[in-house]
């Protein structure tokens, strides 16, 4: 399968400006209602057998970092959300994720 994720034909690019350079990160974690056995595997056994008591709860989740062109941090966004939901990287029944910029 490929997916066309260009640009529309009326992005900067396609009218001569020059696209920049953004990572991304798109941080995919279990939507809060949901049990995290790794989390609660290192708060247990690891935080708290090791005198961590003040940590109360751990959460993990998974970091996709990602050096893409695009036209605007906007269109940065939307390139990488379209990457989670047509590549299937985010459930939307048991993720929650978020994307950011990092400059």
């Amino acid at each position: 399968m490929v997916l066309n994720l260009s640009l529309p034909l009326n992005s900067p690019n396609s009218l001569g400006v020059n696209l920049a350079n953004y990572i991304v990160e798109v941080v995919i974690e279990s939507k809060p209602a949901a049990r995290d056995p790794e989390g609660e595997t290192i708060a247990n056994d690891l935080m708290r057998k090791n005198g961590y008591e003040m940590v109360k709860e751990v959460r993990t989740a998974r970091l996709l970092r990602m050096n893409l062109e695009a036209g605007s941090e906007e269109d940065a966004k939307r390139i990488a959300d379209k990457l989670c939901n047509e590549l299937r990287l985010v459930n939307p029944v048991s993720h929650v994720y978020s994307i950011s910029i990092k400059k």
